[in-house]
């Protein structure tokens, strides 16, 4: 994914929408809490007055006029998320997936050892080494096209998009040593948005 490191987060998913705030705050204010649709960047983001979201609606966060977010107020960890996108989050993160599957069928095509010892399709769940021989030598074959290319040659697979879901939810639970999807979450002590966060 290293070509995407200059991509910037301009779509995210609603994870959740309170309309009158978090119930422990003291203020009122509305707010959404969202998925970036790049590197699942978790934000948490002001909507505009009167803007009404529903779950996994696909909103604009980009430099240009935005229609339904007035700010985006911070990035936020998974431990800053509600109950309620902690529970929406698997299959949101599926549903950005399977949105764009040649940009993960690309990394079963491209992506390569970590070192001497590990390759990074080792990283995902479920991917030991008798899968990532057969992967590696069926992609030298012929390039994967899609998922179901990939479970079709690949013997005992699981679905791929689910893999690469249960993947990126390692990472943004933290600790990983490796991030394949994500950019690592590091809380700051003043938590001041810039727009250089996300």
């Amino acid at each position: 994914m290293s070509m995407e490191n200059e991509k910037r987060e301009e779509y995210a998913r609603v994870l959740d929408f309170l309309s009158t705030g978090k119930s422990f705050s003291s203020r009122s204010e509305p707010i959404s809490q969202l998925i970036g649709e790049v590197w699942f960047t978790l934000l948490e983001a002001t909507p505009k007055p009167g803007a009404q979201m529903v779950i996994n609606e696909r909103v604009y966060i980009g430099k240009e006029e935005r229609d339904k977010i007035a700010l985006i107020k911070f990035r936020i960890g998974y431990s800053d998320l509600t109950q309620t996108s902690q529970g929406n989050l698997k299959n949101i993160v599926l549903d950005i997936i399977k949105s764009d599957p040649q940009r993960f069928v690309k990394f079963f095509n491209t992506s390569g050892p970590l070192n001497i010892r590990e390759h990074s399709l080792e990283l995902l769940p479920g991917i030991g080494k008798k899968h990532l021989q057969s992967i590696l030598a069926k992609r030298k074959e012929k390039q994967f096209e899609s998922f179901e290319d990939l479970t079709a040659r690949v013997a005992l697979l699981q679905d791929p998009a689910e893999i690469i879901a249960q993947r990126v939810l390692q990472e943004l639970q933290g600790n990983e040593r490796f991030y394949l999807f994500t950019k690592p979450y590091f809380k700051r002590p003043e938590q001041h948005y810039s727009r250089r966060s996300y």
